[in-house]
């Protein structure tokens, strides 16, 4: 018999999408942990599971203990053309090892991300993909504004003004994001500073010249400092589903 899996990952669109899984028929909820996430969403996640009426299931990759940084030294490469190795070893590979032939898998995309999608299927043809967020026309905005809703509370890097809840210094950031995190959490930049020197690789790109981070204008960039939240008709229609 085949699974519902739906993959967890502390973000509000993967909350709703696994709400709204549950809410026709059982299912699977997995959370790849990566120990450079903010500590704030092992509260996120324990309000989640309150929502969902059933724990989440915690995986890890033991042989990097987790963390981006042990990938980072151990493979010594940050990120390129070929992308970012702790994405591919903390959570893709954690998933493909967890997966059985015959799942259905829930993931959190929104009617903005279509292209992830387009782009996923081609690289994963042989999943059975369930966008559920995407069938039911929800935005990014809808998913927020749902969980705020449900009196439960965002998770802090939100809260800050991050428009995903990755890690705390994701090497997928760019110029304005890198001045956000020198700001608002200046250890993990300076540990990411360091780790680039480590291993002789620079993130960022500036003017068409690679740059070093400790050589970051703190004038370049535009992240934006608020998350918008906003609820239109289909936000009302799914919570309207959830609330049955």
């Amino acid at each position: 018999m085949s699974r519902v899996v739906s993959w967890f990952s502390c973000g509000a669109a993967s909350a709703v999408a696994t709400k709204l899984a549950l809410m026709e028929g059982p299912a699977e909820i997995v959370y790849c942990y990566v120990k450079e996430e903010h500590p704030d969403n092992i509260r996120f996640k324990n309000d989640c599971e309150k929502w969902f009426g059933q724990e989440i299931k915690v995986i890890s990759n033991k042989k990097y203990d987790g963390s981006i940084y042990e990938v980072f030294e151990k493979r010594n490469y940050l990120v390129g053309v070929a992308g970012a190795p702790c994405t591919r070893l903390l959570k893709k590979e954690m998933r493909k090892g967890y997966e059985l032939p015959n799942d259905r898998q829930v993931f959190g995309y929104t009617i903005e991300e279509q292209d992830r999608v387009d782009r996923f299927i081609d690289a994963n043809n042989n999943v059975n993909l369930w966008s559920i967020l995407i069938e039911k026309n929800l935005t990014k905005e809808d998913c927020l504004a749902i969980l705020q809703r449900a009196n439960i509370e965002l998770p802090a890097m939100y809260k800050l003004g991050y428009k995903n809840n990755n890690c705390i210094g994701c090497v997928k950031g760019g110029l304005g994001y890198w001045n956000k995190i020198k700001v608002d959490f200046p250890k993990q930049f300076e540990r990411m500073a360091q780790m680039e020197r480590k291993i002789n690789a620079k993130i960022l790109k500036h003017k068409g010249t690679r740059i070093w981070l400790t050589e970051l204008p703190k004038d370049v960039g535009d992240y934006p400092t608020e998350q918008a939240i906003e609820c239109g008709i289909f936000c009302h229609m799914a919570e309207s589903a959830l609330n049955d």
